[in-house]
């Protein structure tokens, strides 16, 4: 199945909510890092919630950056995603080991430790909006429930997982968002969190296979669930030698004659995708020529 999420509303539009399939990019992040289980649940989680957050953007163009910070050994994790159903990011360590958590799990709040969210929304504005709001349980998912909450002031459920193969690939990976309007009404709210208070966990639900159009169904089934749309997810870095190369000849006219002149390769190196380029003394003469 190819990574997808899907769009949808129920309660007369009392409730919009997102679902996504997202094995695949969590497995290409997990191969372009070389991350540890417990760091690739915990980057998964953060690049399914990225992926389903960068959709609710409203421009073409529009980014929403997702960055957890910790004293657990990972240190932080970046994601990046656009409203185009594209998403990037890395863990600042991607080699942690730890032993499984009281319930036999992957111990992702070990890894991520105390900490803060901050999230930043870059609306093509002259300044992004920036909100932040302190790590509640390190899961993630529980974060992000707590960040809508208070930093955007709209209740939501967050459920994200990331399942492991036992030769440490993806085996599935996926997630949802509830959000509840302002005119929703105390008997939906009611309702919802009933239905909410009695699912099984969201790795339960990935591990049946269960589509983000099941996921929804089975969620909001009986609050009259509207699919709106289906939009390919991936893991997706825009960065190219050329960009860079770009970005090398905004530098300054003296750094550029020190560049060229120590007659050294010099190495450009993406985090988000894990990918060097390397510019040859005869290139950076060149671009230093240009310039």
């Amino acid at each position: 199945m190819n990574d997808y999420m899907i769009r949808a509303t129920a309660g007369q539009g009392k409730i919009r909510a997102f679902a996504a399939t997202t094995r695949d990019l969590v497995e290409e992040a997990r191969k372009r890092h070389d991350t540890s289980p417990v760091v690739t649940a915990a980057l998964g989680r953060l690049l399914t919630a990225g992926v389903m957050m960068g959709s609710m953007m409203k421009g073409e163009k529009d980014t929403v950056t997702l960055k957890v910070e910790g004293d657990g050994p990972v240190k932080s994790l970046t994601v990046t995603a656009d409203s185009q159903g594209n998403v990037k990011g890395f863990p600042a360590v991607p080699q942690v080991l730890l032993h499984a958590n009281a319930q036999g799990k992957l111990d992702v709040a070990g890894a991520v430790g105390i900490g803060v969210l901050t999230v930043i929304k870059d609306l093509g504005l002259r300044e992004p909006y920036v909100g932040t709001s302190m790590l509640t349980t390190s899961e993630i998912a529980e974060d992000l429930t707590y960040y809508f909450a208070t930093s955007e002031q709209v209740p939501s459920s967050v459920a994200l997982g990331v399942l492991m193969e036992k030769n440490n690939t993806v085996r599935q990976a996926g997630g949802f968002i509830l959000q509840l309007m302002p005119e929703v009404d105390e008997e939906t709210i009611t309702r919802l969190e009933q239905k909410i208070g009695s699912l099984s966990s969201i790795t339960a639900m990935l591990d049946k296979g269960m589509t983000p159009e099941q996921i929804l169904e089975y969620v909001l089934g009986d609050f009259g669930l509207e699919v709106l749309d289906q939009m390919p997810v991936r893991f997706f870095c825009g960065c190219s030698k050329e960009k860079v190369r770009s970005a090398i000849v905004t530098l300054g006219k003296k750094d550029l004659e020190e560049l060229a002149a120590a007659q050294e390769a010099v190495e450009v190196h993406c985090d988000f995708c894990n990918t060097s380029y390397w510019f040859q003394p005869e290139e950076l003469k060149e671009i230093q020529q240009q310039a």
